[in-house]
């Protein structure tokens, strides 16, 4: 087993405990902050690549499904990974596909950045993450997710590594 392999399974241990030992409150809680030394720079499109992602149009669903669908294909053209499955477990237990849910009242909701939208995202770590090409609304469903899940892929390899809130 490889250095880089061994790191991995001990930040997956890690998050795994964590998330057993989160509770209550803290576990509803998707808190996506960006670290400083973390932050990366914002993926950029080429003019000419600018994906249209207002909800429900370039022929996906304005659901929860057409979404993914939608934030997938964005996500794939920009390089960041993730699946379907990866995203639509962390909606469900983060908002249950509901895109206008906000938390007010955790440490977040009382310093005056309340998570919102499909992933929970606070406004700076969606400024920080916001992919070029999405609406610059955090609670449209396409550019929440795909922030979120640029945000992931920074700070955990992939949406599809994070079970539960970080």
């Amino acid at each position: 087993m490889t250095i880089r392999t061994r790191t991995r399974f001990a930040r997956l241990r890690t998050l795994a405990v964590t998330g057993l030992a989160t509770t209550g409150a803290a576990a509803a809680a998707l808190t996506l902050t960006p670290a400083t030394a973390q932050a990366a720079e914002p993926v950029k499109a080429p003019a000419a690549q600018q994906i249209q992602t207002e909800t429900g149009k370039g022929g996906y669903a304005n659901n929860l499904d057409g979404w993914i669908k939608q934030s997938l294909a964005i996500m794939k053209a920009k390089g960041i990974p993730g699946s379907y499955e990866g995203l639509h477990r962390n909606i469900m237990r983060e908002s249950s596909g509901n895109p206008n849910t906000q938390n007010n009242w955790d440490i977040n909701a009382k310093k005056g950045i309340p998570s919102k939208g499909l992933l929970q995202v606070i406004q700076p770590t969606f400024n920080a993450y916001h992919v070029p090409g999405t609406s610059h609304n955090i609670t449209d469903p396409v550019a929440n997710v795909t922030a979120a899940a640029n945000y992931a892929a920074h700070r955990y390899g992939s949406i599809d590594n994070v079970n539960s809130a970080y």
